[in-house]
């Protein structure tokens, strides 16, 4: 348990006060956005700690083209394989809400002639490895995934992300994105938005405080 955790380590803050000469310590300045209990702990143990400013989870990047594309539901693939065609795309990561889903992209992008790979839970390691290699040197320039698999993914190059379903949490809707636009170079991302999606587009606007235009195909 946490305050557990915080128990013991005020334990041992009592017995360094006791044998260091505690008062002639430089007192750093910090401003931590934590609970105010961490911080007081924070001020107490460190010297001169580095600071590290993390943008919030609501921000986007500004590099980030973002829009919406209304379609209906099951012209979703059509649509997908129309925009990896039409665009200058160095490479792509398109996210799926389930694995099912990532699969059924995949199949559908090959029949329209789009070589993509898919990786979830229930690709085997050596097979997330080998997707993961061949899109970072890109012999694969469409990668298909979803939310949890492409976590720690860090691939320079990604020219696109398309939001083929939304995610279940908002918030994920930023760290997808953010997966484009890096290193000073600009990024797009894309959202297929079928009639059912709207409201949740329109709730992404509003926790982004972004405006998202819309495409009308």
């Amino acid at each position: 348990r946490l305050d557990q955790y915080f128990q013991s380590v005020r334990e041992l803050e009592g017995r360094l006060e006791r044998s260091i000469a505690w008062e002639n310590r430089p007192k750093p300045k910090v401003d931590y956005p934590m609970p105010k209990d961490i911080a007081e702990l924070a001020e107490a143990m460190l010297r001169d700690p580095a600071r590290v400013a993390v943008t919030p989870v609501a921000s986007t990047v500004d590099r980030i083209a973002q829009r919406a594309i209304q379609v209906d539901f099951a012209a979703k693939p059509a649509v997908l394989a129309q925009l990896l065609k039409k665009e200058p795309v160095n490479r792509a990561l398109v996210f799926t809400r389930t694995k099912h889903g990532a699969d059924k992209v995949v199949k559908s992008l090959a029949k329209a002639g789009i070589e993509a790979n898919a990786i979830h839970g229930n690709k085997s390691q050596n097979h997330r490895e080998r997707t993961l290699a061949a899109f970072r040197s890109g012999e694969i320039r469409t990668l298909v995934a979803t939310d949890i698999a492409a976590r720690g993914i860090d691939v320079d190059g990604v020219s696109h992300v398309v939001n083929f379903d939304f995610p279940d949490q908002i918030e994920d809707y930023v760290h997808r994105i953010g997966r484009t636009g890096r290193a000073g170079k600009s990024g797009e991302a894309v959202n297929l938005v079928s009639l059912d999606e709207e409201g949740f587009m329109m709730d992404i606007e509003r926790f982004t405080k972004q405006e998202i235009p819309v495409q009308l195909l």
